[in-house]
Formats: C-alpha cells, structure tokens, sequence
C-alpha cells in the first residue's frame, strides 16, 4: 500500500495559502492511489522540542548506553523518524520566513536528518539512508514572487535548502511549488479563485 506523509506548517490555519494547496495535492494523490493510504502531520500541533545536550548525546551513542534523559529526548524523534520512513512519498506545506523555512519545519527536520537512521558516516564519507525511489514535493508560500528569473530570486533560500537536505538523506526526486505573492491577495489587490487557479492546476500536475 503506498503511503503519503501529509505535513503542514503554517499558523495561519484556514487562511493559509499552503495549507489550502497542500490539501489539493493530498486529495489529488488519494484519487490516483485509491489503494494508498495518507498519514497526516501538523507541525503547529504537534511538539517539537529543539536539538538539545541531551538529544545529540543520545544521538551518537548506542542505545543501550542512553540515560533516561536522553531516551526522553530521543522519544518524539523516533516516532517522527518512523513516520518518515513509512512514507512512499512527502508534500510539505509551508510559508517562507525571511528567506527560509519557519522554525518549526527546522525542527521537524532536525529531528528526521539522523546519523544511522536516514544518513551514516562511514570514514569520510556521509551517505543517505532513505530507501530509492521516495518522492518529495514541497509547496511554499510567500508574500513576495521569488520565481527563477524574477529580480527576488536569489533570496529563496528555502526551496534550495528543503532539496539539499532531503537529497542529502537519499530522497533526490524533488519538486518545489513556489505559490508567491500571496500578499496580493491578503491585501484585497486579487480574489482567491483567481489567485489560486493556477497554483492548483500545478499542484494537481505534481500529485
């Protein structure tokens, strides 16, 4: 049974722009998979404490040797790693802040990006553990247009940075959905059946 991990990241709930396209990718993967099943995950609901002594002691030690400390802040690792690992396939569901991803899509990712879990170190060399043949689609809002070509471009950090980390784990087959100038519509200058209609022939394509 293929499975897809559904993630979400923005606060703005209803009104989110990724949330909304995020949801179309989701519902236009089930009607082609009608066999697959979608596991969904909020981040904005769900806790994620940052790296800390503890984590990164767990982390790089068998886990015979962890201290109770470091099983509890290995915990909800684990169980996101799982999660992970189960998806035949990923879309992620997130605003752009200052340039890049919010913090708390930093933190789902710390948490995922694990030595002898989804990559390994072996001498020099680091290799990615996630099985061949994953997909990943990420769907990024933003207030402003930083499509290739256009004079903001060069600040998108985030959609680089989400396809390096996820190659760097194994998943190479990316793709990014840019949905920009989303201040457009917040401002009244657009409808939202206009501003969304060709965002969702996109998502629709990729799903």
């Amino acid at each position: 049974m293929p499975t897809l991990l559904h993630i979400d990241s923005s606060p703005r709930g209803d009104r989110s722009i990724s949330r909304k396209l995020s949801r179309v990718f989701a519902e236009e993967w089930q009607r082609k998979n009608l066999d697959g099943k979608v596991v969904y995950r909020d981040l904005v609901m769900t806790n994620l404490p940052f790296v800390d002594v503890q984590w990164i002691g767990g982390a790089y030690s068998p886990p015979e040797e962890h201290t109770p400390e470091q099983s509890a802040a290995l915990r909800i690792s684990d169980d996101l790693v799982a999660e992970f690992l189960s998806a035949d396939e990923i879309v992620l569901g997130t605003p752009m802040y200052n340039f890049n991803v919010p913090a708390n899509v930093k933190a789902w990712i710390d948490h995922i990006v694990r030595v002898g879990k989804t990559f390994e170190i072996k001498d020099t060399e680091l290799k990615g553990l996630v099985p061949a043949g994953r997909k990943a689609t990420f769907i990024v809002a933003s207030g402003s247009n930083f499509k290739a070509g256009g004079p903001r471009a060069h600040h998108d950090h985030e959609s680089p940075y989400l396809q390096a980390i996820f190659n760097f784990i194994g998943i190479t087959d990316t793709n990014v959905i840019l949905a920009g100038d989303a201040k457009d519509l917040s401002q009244g200058k657009v409808k939202e059946v206009d501003f969304l209609k060709p965002l969702i022939e996109e998502v629709i394509a990729a799903a």
